[in-house]
């Protein structure tokens, strides 16, 4: 299985429908720069950053799996869709990676209804020829497994990473900061999961931010329902998939007490382009710190870190000036 694009929503889930099928789950290794490089090779430019490193990962995967899961997502909400790039993943890889393990490719389109999405489930029955292998209580016991992760995120106000090192039992290590006083900075990152928490694709952004002292808020913190009303209450209608974690998830913050914004996007990316214009909008209104870092694979760690100390900076002399202009006042 990957280790891109839907594994930050979905690879819990993913994993206990496998493991149900007495199927072992071959995780691909964390992002590196062979990894992106090799999927660069087989890409044409204009291809965005993800879908490149996911190449990158099934290309690691060679040889060591039998079968790839890469299903065809339309949409997963009703008169929502995703990238398009997600509806063609699986012919995309089938012609840039002939060698490629046998594809198992599912089509997700909830619009044309549940028992569309279950016969394209069943279709798989035929690697699983096995009569005692139910693969409806796999999607039940799938099912359950996705609502705890989520449920353990919300609960504990943990990122994806954080949550599947807690699923995993990997003991959480806290990271020593470089804070200079007891208050920290507040701030929201939104963007897609598989862009905020892939270390190489950020250039470790949240590790920075955390060892900087800051307090971070990501989508992933907020409820479902929270975010989707708040794209409602902004634009009318949710119209991609990832909206609620680009526009819901920055209006949710905006009326908490948020010290600034930071949005990461993908050069090329034609919703986020969209999205992005919105929020700065919003933000840019409430007089908060906003600041949109776009990536590709030509972005250097050196540039982007000074991009974030001089947003910090920024930001920690607000409140320092704040805090003067609040005590002169109270005099």
């Amino acid at each position: 299985m990957p280790r891109a694009l839907y594994y930050y929503q979905y690879f819990p889930m993913l994993k206990a429908f496998f493991e149900h099928l007495d199927t072992e789950v071959v995780l691909s290794t964390p992002t590196t720069k062979a990894t992106l490089l090799a999927g660069c090779h087989r890409m044409v430019p204009d291809t965005c950053l993800p879908i490149k490193v996911f190449v990158g990962h099934c290309l690691s995967l060679v040889g060591k799996c039998e079968y790839v899961f890469i299903p065809s997502i339309r949409c997963t909400r009703p008169k929502t869709y995703y990238c398009s790039k997600f509806l063609g993943l699986p012919d995309l890889v089938r012609a840039v990676i002939p060698e490629c393990p046998t594809i198992l490719d599912i089509h997700v389109d909830i619009d044309k209804g549940s028992k569309d999405v279950r016969r394209s489930i069943y279709r798989l029955r035929k690697y699983f020829p096995n009569e005692q292998r139910d693969l409806e209580v796999a999607c039940l016991n799938a099912l359950r497994a996705l609502y705890d992760y989520r449920k353990l995120m919300l609960a504990e106000q943990l990122t994806p990473p954080q949550t599947l090192e807690r699923l995993a039992g990997v003991p959480q290590v806290p990271l020593k900061t470089s804070c200079p006083s007891g208050e920290k900075v507040r701030v929201s990152i939104i963007g897609h999961p598989y862009v905020l928490y892939d270390d190489l694709i950020n250039h470790h952004l949240v590790q920075y931010l955390y060892r900087a002292g800051c307090e971070v808020l990501v989508p992933e913190m907020l409820d479902h329902e929270e975010m989707e009303k708040a794209v409602v209450n902004t634009m009318g209608r949710i119209y991609w998939e990832y909206e609620d974690v680009l526009v819901g998830a920055a209006a949710v913050y905006l009326s908490d007490d948020i010290d600034g914004v930071i949005a990461l996007t993908v050069f090329g990316c034609g919703p986020d382009s969209l999205m992005v214009d919105i929020v700065r909008r919003r933000v840019q209104a409430k007089n908060i710190p906003f600041i949109n870092i776009m990536l590709d694979e030509h972005v250097a760690e050196a540039g982007l870190i000074t991009r974030l100390e001089a947003f910090l900076d920024m930001i920690q002399r607000r409140k320092e000036n704040s805090y003067a202009s609040g005590r002169t006042s109270s005099r």
